[in-house]
């Protein structure tokens, strides 16, 4: 596989075991917002999503009072309440260093809220890897190219030597709006047949499956 000089990663579902969290953490957030309670495969649909955007795909009758209090409580949950697991997936610390010592410029782009990734990089200890990082407080919601593009016109890298790496539709679908190669994951939140719709130069389904591409 070409390799290239900047690896602009997800996190959710990317580098980090958090679906599980995630998908618990929306369901209890619309039960305190006494909205339905929407199904695990529903969730998983929209992560790489912004949480406003997320909102109005889950209850496209939800207004904004309503709205409101759904993200106030996925927060407070995600952040406070929820005490699920969310270890990085296996060989993600190898990868990162690997890249890292063969001189590539590593990034994040998330859908993440800036206070919830600031968290996780800390806890994970990661955020010395990436030269910059972007979130949903920071460009429009995934698949919008602002992120990558931010990207891009910051660290001075055409759109040729960039790889976007994810595990949604929404992540890939950024990448291609954004005229950048992609490479999908399927151990997060979407399967080998919805990452395939937007035509990734690879599928891979483990972090070692990964390495070996890029390494």
């Amino acid at each position: 596989m070409k390799h290239y000089q900047l690896y602009i990663f997800d996190w959710d579902g990317t580098l980090m075991d958090s679906i599980g969290k995630i998908v618990l953490s929306l369901q209890n957030a619309a039960a305190l917002s006494q909205l339905s309670i929407p199904t695990a495969e529903q969730v998983k649909g929209i992560i790489g999503a912004s949480l406003n955007e997320a909102a109005h795909m889950l209850f496209p009758k939800i207004n904004d009072s309503q709205k409101q209090q759904l993200i106030f409580h996925y927060k407070d949950q995600y952040l406070n309440q929820n005490n699920t697991p969310t270890p990085l997936y296996a060989n993600t610390r190898q990868l990162l260093t690997g890249l890292k010592q063969q001189s590539k410029t590593l990034a994040v782009a998330t859908g993440k809220a800036r206070v919830g990734l600031e968290k996780v990089m800390a806890e994970s200890n990661t955020k010395h890897f990436f030269t910059t990082t972007r979130t949903c407080d920071d460009a429009h919601s995934k698949p919008h190219p602002q992120m990558i593009e931010q990207i891009l016109d910051e660290l001075k890298v055409p759109a040729s030597k960039a790889l976007m790496i994810g595990d949604s539709y929404y992540d890939l679908e950024m990448a291609r709006n954004a005229k950048v190669d992609s490479l999908g994951l399927t151990h997060g939140a979407a399967n080998f047949q919805t990452l395939s719709k937007c035509k990734p130069k690879a599928i891979v389904h483990s972090m070692e499956e990964l390495s070996k591409l890029v390494l």
